[in-house]
């Protein structure tokens, strides 16, 4: 199962974080998604077959899908389009690498959330909040929320962990009307979003959002709506009070909490069959979303 971990473009060194090499041009930035995987924020010893290729192809799909609505970062996928040297390296970048502008990026991660899963469920069974938000009493594991609510992040470097934070921290790291724009586009964007996957028989729990600014504009960036930065369940298996199938990395997490890693250092070498099925799952998830055979 043939992977790539990480690129190599002549004479040019990339930052490499967690799952992307990202290269520095001037007043733009390629972004190329290798395979790596990570989970409770370490990366895995090996890879995902496919996995860039599909978050990539997943996220321009979301990003034509919201082009009327939004602006973002994303200028071309095309790598003939590329400058050079990276137009000359197909056989690394094909599929797996976005062209994008350069933007002073938020320090916070704009997470939304519509049923009640991963480290939202943990803390609610402590607190019964999420991030200070106050939840009603007797909701179960991944319930649908009463409503959608959105529970900031500070970003965090590669192998440390994000920090759930309030909104009102938020305002204090953006400022009040960055944090009151983000809160409600990122909103706006994940109902249009759940409305479309609901469609092609998917449940959208929750997602994570990045945004950056420039020319004095607020835009969407990253990825969007990809089984690294969001959980989707198969409507038709959905059942409160545990947990879900998944089409994410949720089935690498769960993996990993059965072999009781201990979510810090060097990651694990994960099994063969681990990593074919994952990819499955991702290819699933590109396809019912698409409705396109996965064919690279």
């Amino acid at each position: 199962m043939d992977t790539i971990l990480q690129t190599s473009i002549e004479n040019i060194e990339p930052r490499r974080g967690k799952v992307r090499d990202i290269y520095e041009l001037e007043d733009k930035l390629l972004i190329v998604a290798t395979d790596r995987i990570s989970a409770f924020d370490v990366v895995m010893a090996n890879g995902i077959p496919y996995k860039g290729i599909l978050l990539t192809q997943i996220s321009k799909f979301w990003f034509d899908f919201l082009t009327p609505d939004i602006e973002h970062h994303v200028i071309t996928t095309e790598v003939d389009k590329f400058p050079e040297p990276f137009c000359n390296n197909p056989d690394q970048l094909a599929g797996r690498s976005m062209l994008v502008k350069k933007v002073e990026t938020l320090p916070v991660e704009c997470v939304i959330r519509s049923y009640l899963a991963g480290s939202g469920w943990k803390e609610y069974k402590s607190s019964q909040t999420i991030c200070g938000i106050e939840l009603p009493a007797g909701l179960k594991q991944c319930q649908k929320l009463p409503e959608l609510i959105f529970t900031p992040a500070t970003k965090a470097e590669r192998g440390d962990h994000d920090e759930n934070i309030s909104f009102e921290r938020c305002t204090e790291i953006i400022g009040n009307d960055a944090a009151q724009y983000v809160r409600q586009t990122s909103i706006e964007i994940f109902k249009k979003a759940s409305e479309y996957a609901e469609s092609r028989g998917i449940i959208l729990a929750d997602t994570k959002f990045e945004w950056g600014a420039i020319d004095g504009k607020i835009i969407l960036i990253d990825e969007i709506f990809t089984p690294d930065s969001s959980r989707f369940w198969p409507a038709d298996k959905y059942q409160p009070g545990r947990d879900q199938e998944s089409f994410d990395k949720q089935f690498v997490r769960n993996y990993l909490e059965s072999i009781n890693f201990d979510k810090s250092g060097p990651g694990a070498e994960l099994p063969n069959d681990i990593r074919q099925k994952t990819s499955e799952k991702y290819i699933e998830c590109y396809e019912r979303l698409t409705g396109k055979k996965f064919d690279f």
